[in-house]
């Protein structure tokens, strides 16, 4: 006999009371549930409601008492008596079947009622067989008590009845908005919800295998095991333990680690290809969540917490079921990634090669980009001073070469160092102690370097000028060689200067990496290499930005600055100008500039801005400040540059000067010194360690006769974050950037910097396989000597071919050597694709830039594509782009993607092993005989 609530019950009268004609005696097969309310109201028809009174009998007087008790106590009000009961209907008298609905015993039909809950004309034929057959019954079971089940109107399918049990009865509703469906990240997500696993543990056993079943096919064969831990309430644990299972996910996996990790998983149980399931379902969905932690907002922060969450409490599952050790390489494993940075630690004293593989394998740790960003970016910089230290010892030979390298390689140094200093908080010792040697190794290298500059700077000095420096570019000469060609640029607005205060050339490179990575500006220079102009003496602020900012050499402060700015535009170029520092920068509220600067930077003015905010966290001894610097650091450069770059101006980015950072131990003071005038300079004519004397024209102070440092360990003063004034590599150098939306700013004899000209050997290793060597051919049998072309008639030019050769009969044959380039454009393929493009580019063009590319592993920037251009002789393209555009209809066969555009279109990307397979080279990379 089946169990009626309530809800069955009401269901029942829905549907009947409607055509019952007055009757109000109700009979229905089954037994009313103990606890039900023996009393409610319900609604019938249009607003009515009426009152529902439920009793239970076995027998026909009792149901004849209970009726006629009822008729008693309510005869004269609509009330409904219903009556649940086994009576068959043969045994009930006419006087009982006169009063009751239907005049017969109501038998419940489940379906029925669930067509009615739904509002669904018919439902899946599937729901009123097995293995379906509980499913109506948890329906009308289940049914929200706010709201009801969500009308269908049509035929309500098994799936959608589904979705509708499940979601009420796990908490799912919301994975089903919108036609969604439940997978592996939906599940694991609900098992950490606080309840969730619980409701599912406390549903009736039937139901409960049937919803396992159907969440099976709908979430994939790693659902049974997931529920199986939500049942034996280890739902919390689940996505933890599935990170965990992979400890046997391998085929030679310990028995020591299976056995452990059967432990963990207790009365859930598993076959070991179910925890391979599991722990693929659960890597896949952890991978998900770590991509959406990359992004923005509040979304991004539950999953990024969610994902620490579920790693710590698996490292906690892992130390005390003792799997720490069969998980050191997990790709996921905070303890993972330690170990990873364990194994880099051993093999960095090794080699840089050995050294590179084990940093790529910490990078290649899912969490470690997204957890760990500055312990992957130390242990990158870590590999990269391991290779500089496996070149040959640097050597300065004078002070231009020197200023120029120090821009475009030893300042990178500098930067590694500088991270390096500051150090890993989280290293174990091993990894702490090989930091720690790796940096004294460097820096004693890198020191050799000041004081080799130090002693070539005593000599230039002494009669360096402005007409006589020896090919170098002083700081005097910045606005007239860097800055004024812009400002002649017919048709371009006037340049905006932008004086960083104090920016070394390590801060430069970082500022030019992030500026022109995006791919918004061009970086510009004469002849494509990044400048860098020799800072006065002693390299103080006073005497340089007032230098600087005046076209001479100068002392001074503000007022000397606006005055030798303005003089020189007007005097040399007749042209007006502004200056600004840092009062005159800030709007009022409302405003992020002052109206006066915006102003400027519409105007044809050339306008200079001084901004100090490195300076200022130098001087103020912010020293966690100055270990990196980006954009965003720099108060107002973001506001200017995009300023700058609405106006259309090109900006030029300088320093007055650079400066050492202090890295001297907590208990070492200033140095005591004769005539100390600053931090870095003083009066006394003998030098000390660390010291050198410096006389000459340049040096503006003591009337030309100062004691400087070149040793980055040596003040004068008490302790700063960093200093300015004495006379390393890192001071007298003043990195010079300039900016364009684009490479047509550029002066004449100007170019775009490429990234890898600024990028030395040993800062970014090539990616990908090497390019593959020159062929040498070797002919397969004697060349037959061309035959003579015929002289072309009189007025007309030759043609390409109409050349004599003469031939030596005896002279042997030359083994020739065949770039990748030249053999893909001699092949018939080119020559037949070249037919379907117009104007397209020279030969020599394109296997130049097949071959640069080739070299450097496949990859380049657009400003290093044109120097390749540039230098095969071909037509240069005015824009890069329309050049690899051209490319692609060249080399991109049948859809097939040979070469194209990446990172936002700012690199050019070739495909080696298609270009080779397309073009039919594919036994030309390294043999001779198939090259011939």
């Amino acid at each position: 006999m089946p169990e009626l609530d309530q809800r069955v019950v009401a269901a029942l009268l829905t549907t009947r009371l409607p055509q019952a004609k007055g009757r109000r005696l109700v009979l229905v097969q089954g037994r009313y549930a103990v606890g039900s309310p023996a009393e409610f109201t319900l609604a019938v028809g249009d607003g009515e409601r009426r009152t529902v009174r439920v009793v239970h009998s076995t027998s026909v007087l009792g149901i004849t008492d209970a009726w006629q008790a009822h008729l008693k106590d309510r005869g004269d009000k609509q009330e409904v008596l219903v009556v649940t009961t086994d009576v068959p209907d043969e045994r009930l008298g006419l006087d009982l079947v006169g009063e009751m609905v239907r005049s017969h015993v109501i038998k419940v039909d489940e379906a029925d009622i669930v067509k009615q809950l739904f509002g669904a004309a018919d439902l899946d034929p599937r729901m009123r067989r097995d293995p379906w057959l509980w499913l109506p019954a948890a329906l009308i079971a289940a049914e929200p008590a706010s709201g009801g089940w969500p009308q269908h109107g049509a035929v309500l399918t098994l799936d959608a009845a589904m979705r509708a049990l499940v979601g009420c009865r796990l908490g799912l509703t919301e994975v089903f908005e919108g036609g969604g469906s439940v997978d592996m990240d939906a599940l694991l997500a609900w098992s950490r919800t606080p309840g969730g696993p619980e409701r599912f543990a406390a549903l009736e056993e039937t139901e409960r295998a049937g919803i396992a079943g159907w969440l099976e096919q709908s979430a994939g064969d790693a659902a049974p095991l997931l529920l199986r831990l939500a049942l034996n309430g280890r739902g919390a644990e689940a996505t933890a333990l599935g990170v965990l299972a992979s400890a046997v996910a391998e085929e030679n996996a310990s028995p020591d680690a299976a056995m452990a990790l059967g432990t963990l998983f207790g009365a859930a149980g598993a076959k070991v290809s179910e925890l391979r399931a599991y722990a693929r379902a659960v890597e896949g969905t952890l991978t998900r969540w770590i991509d959406e932690a990359a992004g923005r907002g509040a979304s991004a922060e539950q999953a990024r917490q969610r994902v620490i969450a579920v790693l710590r409490q698996a490292d906690e599952l892992a130390s005390a079921a003792h799997l720490t050790d069969a998980l050191a390489d997990h790709p996921f494993l905070p303890s993972g990634l330690q170990a990873r940075l364990g194994c880099l630690a051993e093999v960095l004293p090794v080699g840089a090669d050995a050294a590179q593989a084990a940093w790529e394998h910490v990078r290649d740790h899912r969490t470690a980009s997204l957890f760990a960003p500055h312990r992957v970016e130390l242990a990158g910089m870590a590999v990269r001073l391991a290779r500089w230290l496996e070149e040959p010892e640097p050597q300065v030979t004078d002070v231009d070469q020197a200023v120029r390298t120090h821009a475009a390689d030893w300042g990178l140094i500098d930067r590694a160092l500088t991270l390096l200093w500051s150090g890993d908080a989280e290293a174990d010792p091993v990894l702490a102690r090989a930091y720690r040697n790796l940096y004294a190794t460097a820096q004693h290298r890198r020191r050799s370097l000041d004081e080799s500059f130090a002693a070539k700077m005593a000599l230039w000095a002494a009669h360096a000028t402005s007409g006589h420096s020896e090919g170098a570019l002083l700081i005097e000469d910045v606005l007239e060689q860097v800055v004024a060609p812009l400002a002649k640029k017919k048709d371009r607005p006037r340049p905006l200067l932008i004086v960083l205060d104090s920016m070394s050339s390590a801060v430069a490179a970082q500022l030019g990496e992030e500026l022109t990575g995006t791919g918004r500006w061009s970086e510009l220079a004469p002849g494509g290499q990044r400048a860098a102009a020799v800072a006065m003496i002693p390299s103080v602020t006073v005497i340089n930005r007032a230098t600087l900012l005046s076209g001479r050499p100068a002392v001074g402060g503000q007022s000397v600055e606006q005055d030798g700015f303005a003089a020189f535009w007007r005097d040399r170029h007749r042209l007006g100008s502004s200056l600004f520092h840092k009062a005159d920068i800030p709007g009022p509220p409302g405003h992020l500039l002052h109206p006066r600067l915006v102003a400027a930077l519409a105007s044809d003015d050339v306008v200079a801005v001084v901004l100090n905010t490195i300076d200022a966290s130098l001087d103020h001894g912010q020293q966690g400040s100055v270990s990196a610097w980006s954009v965003a650091d720099i108060a107002y450069l973001q506001e200017l540059l995009n300023g700058a770059r609405g106006q259309g101006r090109p900006v030029v980015l300088v320093a007055d000067h650079g400066h050492v950072l202090d890295r001297s131990a907590p208990g070492d003071g200033p140095v005591s010194a004769e005539g100390v005038e600053s931090a870095r300079w003083r009066t006394g004519t003998v030098p000390g360690e660390g010291e050198v004397h410096l006389v000459g024209p340049r040096v503006l102070e003591n009337g030309g006769r100062v004691t400087v440092p070149w040793d980055e360990r040596v003040r004068y003063t008490p302790r700063k974050a960093g200093y300015h004034g004495g006379a390393s590599l890192a001071e007298m150098a003043v990195p010079i950037l300039v900016l364009a939306p684009s490479a047509t700013f550029a002066p004449a004899g100007w170019s775009e910097v490429s990234a890898e000209s600024v990028q030395p050997q040993w800062w970014k290793p090539s990616e990908g396989t090497p390019g593959a060597p020159p062929v040498h051919v070797e002919p397969a049998h004697k060349p037959t000597p061309p035959k003579t072309k015929p002289r072309p008639q009189e007025g007309k030019g030759p043609a390409d071919d109409a050349i004599e050769t003469p031939v030596a009969k005896s002279a042997p044959a030359v083994p020739e050597s065949v770039s990748l380039g030249q053999q893909v454009v001699a092949t018939k393929i080119y020559e037949n694709q070249g037919k379907y493009v117009r104007k397209a580019p020279e030969r020599k063009v394109v296997a130049a830039v097949i071959d640069a590319l080739d070299a450097a592993g496949g990859t380049l920037s657009l400003a290093a594509v044109q120097a390749a251009v540039t230098a095969s002789g071909g037509r240069t393209h005015t824009r890069p782009e329309g050049l690899v555009t051209m490319l692609t209809r060249m080399l991109n066969i049948e859809g097939y993607e040979v070469i194209g555009l990446i990172d936002s279109r700012t690199r050019v990307r070739l495909d080696r092993d298609i270009l080779r397979e397309q073009f039919e080279l594919a036994g030309q990379a390294g043999s001779a005989e198939e090259s011939s």
